[in-house]
């Protein structure tokens, strides 16, 4: 459920993760909106704080000095000198109680402000309504309709109770209910402890809104807002255009790259101007000019080589014609002639065969060269085509001592394919397994399956070194260069015949291991011009040491689970415990999927083995 949920989740995020790691603009630009955006986000936290601060600042240095006049202002009307009449018959303490006159200095107070502060009245203590029949100032007074209790806050109220001094804090002006209930604004309280006309304390606080103080602070966020995501998308805009003018060279020379290894060697690149990019453009075209004029030199060289030895070949047909029937005349007559001169007679007529055949090879493989091999396709049945082959190499196995025996040919094996091209690569195996098996059985197995069949020729001779199975298809190459071509091979064979199992679109492919012998698989698709996905026939034979390792192991494994099984129902216990598996037995390789002789293995043989095996040779 995991894996699946994983999938569904990364499914739809493919496509953006591909652009992402193939386009490099993206990538560059992206990354500068995010390095400017944080850039901006840091810079814009770092103004705000100033400015919050700086605005701050003032206001409380102009709070505390106008609140410093009006608790100057109070107290100095607390202490004036009792009077009978007189202007000021509004601030006498004659005929009037502390409750009257503290209204009416909340009022005074108050007036001046003009909705720049508003001031509030509380009696000694934490500002309860007062109880009936006390005296003093214990009622909390306000102005503008501000709730006293619920705008001053308790942490303040003690510091002004229980010490002396101007106290200040921040926090909100809360409004009574009523129909022009305003919602509460933060503000900053300034509070001290006074005494009223008869001389008992009472807290004043002075409650200055900061209104304009927050709207000035949200105008700097929206105006640093406001520039910072302009300058972001100028950033990333920018970025966009630099890395354009950086990353359009590069994806042209990209693209005349591919154009190039597609083998339209006329492309270039556009060079203006003098900067690094034009000397990148400039370099750019000279290498594609030298690589054009050394193409062109090697196929040039290669027509010509092609060229002479095709008519190499044509133009020594015809003395080899007159040759031949010199040679023929000759060799009848041997009869008659010396020993030594009939023996010379019989190694003329063997090496002018072998020199036919060398011309029929090199001439075919021009064919090759120039493109020129045609494919005349036809639904065969192989298994006709191996007792042809068979047929014809029976003398040579007789000479030899070998046995070739044809397995899984009880089934029709039908393909669409050149009959004599087919034949052609099979008697190419079948005579150079006979020849190389040291007189032992060549195995000969047909299968098909899905859309493909396969002949495979096994045999168990000296097999092939490490390395040697990627080479053996080369042309005029031999394991063992000291040994002799008994059937008068001409080193073209394998070449010629991986290069009609190419016309067909199939495989050929070598296994082999020192000592073991060696498997030559050919894989061809059922129908013509159908692509191959794998080989009915494994590359690796199933008696190879690998596999009989991994065999025998898989055996000791199930006898000794049998055993345990035994012991563990009452039987006899074994102080024997069961065989690990064989250490460094080789897995069986998937089929290859590249060209026709990739993907061929060999096993290397151990050194006591090979010791044994070779012991028992000689014995």
């Amino acid at each position: 459920m995991l894996r699946l949920f994983v999938r569904l989740v990364r499914r739809p995020l493919l496509p953006a993760v591909r652009l992402w790691r193939r386009n490099i603009q993206l990538r560059v630009v992206a990354a500068t909106l995010l390095i400017s955006l944080s850039v901006v986000l840091a810079l814009g936290f770092v103004v705000i704080a100033q400015v919050s601060k700086g605005l701050l600042d003032a206001k409380e240095e102009a709070a505390q000095s106008q609140a410093a006049g009006g608790f100057a202002v109070a107290q100095e009307k607390a202490n004036t000198p009792a009077t009978v009449d007189g202007p000021d018959a509004t601030d006498n303490k004659v005929g009037r109680d502390a409750s009257t006159w503290m209204n009416s200095l909340v009022k005074q107070l108050a007036s001046g402000g003009q909705t720049a502060f508003e001031v509030v009245a509380l009696g000694a203590g934490t500002g309860e309504q007062p109880q009936p029949g006390a005296q003093g100032v214990r009622g909390a007074r306000a102005s503008g309709n501000v709730d006293p209790t619920a705008s001053v806050p308790i942490g303040l109220r003690r510091a002004v109770n229980h010490a002396t001094g101007t106290f200040k804090t921040f926090s909100e002006i809360r409004y009574t209910s009523g129909a022009d209930q305003k919602e509460p604004e933060p503000a900053l309280v300034v509070g001290k402890r006074l005494t009223d006309i008869n001389g008992d304390p009472y807290d004043l606080y002075y409650l200055f809104p900061l209104t304009q103080e927050e709207e000035s602070l949200n105008l700097v966020k929206s105006t640093i807002a406001t520039a910072g995501l302009f300058v972001v998308v100028l950033l990333s805009g920018i970025a966009w255009l630099v890395v354009r003018q950086v990353v359009s060279p590069v994806r042209m020379a990209a693209g005349i790259a591919e154009r190039l290894s597609a083998g339209r060697l006329q492309e270039r690149m556009k060079v203006t101007g003098e900067d690094d990019i034009a000397r990148l453009g400039e370099a750019f075209n000279k290498m594609a000019q030298n690589l054009q004029n050394k193409i062109q030199q090697l196929e040039e060289l290669s027509r010509m080589q092609r060229r002479f030895v095709s008519d190499v070949s044509h133009e020594l047909r015809t003395p080899l014609t007159t040759v031949r029937m010199a040679a023929d005349v000759i060799h009848d007559a041997r009869v008659d002639f010396d020993p030594v001169t009939a023996r010379s007679a019989e190694l003329l007529a063997g090496q002018l065969d072998r020199f036919e055949s060398l011309l029929a090879d090199l001439l075919e493989i021009s064919r090759f060269d120039a493109g020129a091999a045609a494919l005349e396709a036809e639904p065969i049945d192989l298994r006709e085509v191996v007792r042809r082959v068979i047929d014809g190499a029976e003398p040579l196995a007789e000479h030899k001592g070998t046995r070739i025996r044809v397995l899984g040919d009880s089934q029709p094996v039908i393909a669409e394919a050149d009959s004599r091209r087919v034949e052609r690569v099979l008697r190419n195996l079948v005579v150079n397994a006979v020849e190389h098996g040291e007189g032992r059985d060549v195995v000969v197995r047909l299968a098909s399956a899905g859309g493909a069949v396969a002949v495979a020729v096994r045999d168990y001779g000296v097999g092939l070194k490490p390395g040697e199975a990627t080479r053996v298809f080369n042309r005029f190459w031999r394991a063992d260069p000291a040994r002799a071509r008994t059937t008068g091979g001409t080193g073209l064979g394998l070449s010629i015949a991986v290069e009609d199992a190419r016309l067909h679109g199939g495989w050929l492919q070598a296994w082999g291991e020192p000592g073991g012998g060696s498997q030559f698989r050919l894989t061809l698709p059922r129908t013509a011009d159908e692509p191959l996905r794998g080989s009915p026939i494994p590359l690796e034979p199933e008696d190879s040491r690998a596999n009989r390792a991994r065999a025998a192991a898989d055996a000791a494994a199930a006898s000794g689970s049998a055993a345990e099984r035994q012991t563990a129902d009452g039987g006899d216990r074994s102080p024997i415990p069961p065989r690990s598996p064989v250490a460094g037995a080789m897995s069986v390789p998937a089929d290859p999927t590249a060209l026709p002789g990739n993907g061929a293995r060999v096993v290397a043989r151990p050194a006591e083995q090979a010791q044994q095996e070779d012991r028992a040779d000689g014995r």
